[in-house]
């Protein structure tokens, strides 16, 4: 027969699982976006400084429902009084907007009633940079959604192609990016790159990869830690093509989550 404090001990010990379960549950709900009738694309995005971007938001259509009734949207900014964009009734209702934000935020009017509740930011600048939040009620329901809007500058390189060497350059980087130059196996090559800092802190970056073949396709990769320019140069005797794509960083979010999971496991077994 267990004794009481052998009860007790395995009493706490069924205690500490489940409530460990329970915060496993409700982190992995809440960054996932399940608690919420509101959905996001992309809850961690990165904007280009200086141009326009759409920060993700929508009611899901279940493929019966291709409309809302009486929907309403509120965009807010965490740590501003007034709101980033608000639209009620049919139409945006700004009497409480932010300075900030006036004449540069604006949703898609059209699409609000068939779920779409996306804001269109324009000229990003770094003070756009934080956490947003979409509100959205309608007829049947209401939810919201959290995104944190990261700000980065980002070109894409322009190559030449000179007496056996291969020049990338690109005019506005920020923050400061790293550049490494690959061959078509995937080998780091050794190029010279020089940073011109211009006003606001950008970057333009030309950097130089001798001797190169004149037939072969060479990688420029250009990163920082929120953007990946990948930039590939294929050199045809005295012709040049490139084309690039771009990747983002999206490790923040879910580390996040991952994060607090570990903590609370450490402190458990701690306790333990």
């Amino acid at each position: 027969m267990a004794s009481l404090g052998q009860i007790i001990f395995y009493t706490m010990i069924t205690l500490i699982i489940v409530f460990l379960s329970l915060i496993i549950l409700i982190l992995a709900l809440t960054f996932s976006g399940s608690l919420s009738v509101v959905q996001s694309l992309n809850r961690l995005p990165v904007a280009n400084l200086g141009q326009d971007h759409v920060l993700s938001c929508f009611l899901p259509t279940d493929g019966e429902q291709s409309t809302f009734k009486r929907v309403s949207v509120t965009w807010e900014k965490t740590s501003l009084s007034g709101v980033v964009f608000r639209y009620e009734d049919g139409a945006e209702s700004n009497g409480d907007q932010d300075s900030q934000y006036s004449g540069r935020a604006e949703l898609f009017t059209d699409a609000v009633v068939k779920g779409n509740a996306s804001l269109l930011l324009r000229g990003v600048r770094r003070a756009d940079e934080g956490e947003y939040t979409c509100g959205v009620s309608y007829s049947d329901g209401s939810g919201e959604v959290s995104i944190r809007l990261r700000t980065a500058a980002f070109t894409a390189p322009t190559f030449a192609f000179s007496d056996g060497a291969l020049t990338a350059e690109a005019s506005r980087w920020f923050p400061k990016p790293n550049v490494t130059w690959l061959d078509v196996d995937g080998n780091v090559l050794r190029g010279n790159t020089d940073f011109q800092e211009k006003s606001a802190g950008m970057f333009r970056v030309v950097s130089t990869l001798q001797p190169v073949n004149d037939s072969g396709t060479y990688t420029c990769r250009i990163h920082n830690r929120l953007v990946t320019a990948h930039a590939d140069a294929t050199v045809t005797g005295s012709d040049i093509s490139g084309k690039t794509r771009f990747t983002y960083d999206a490790a923040s979010a879910p580390l996040a989550s991952y994060d607090i999971i570990a903590m609370c496991i450490f402190c458990i077994c701690f306790l333990l």
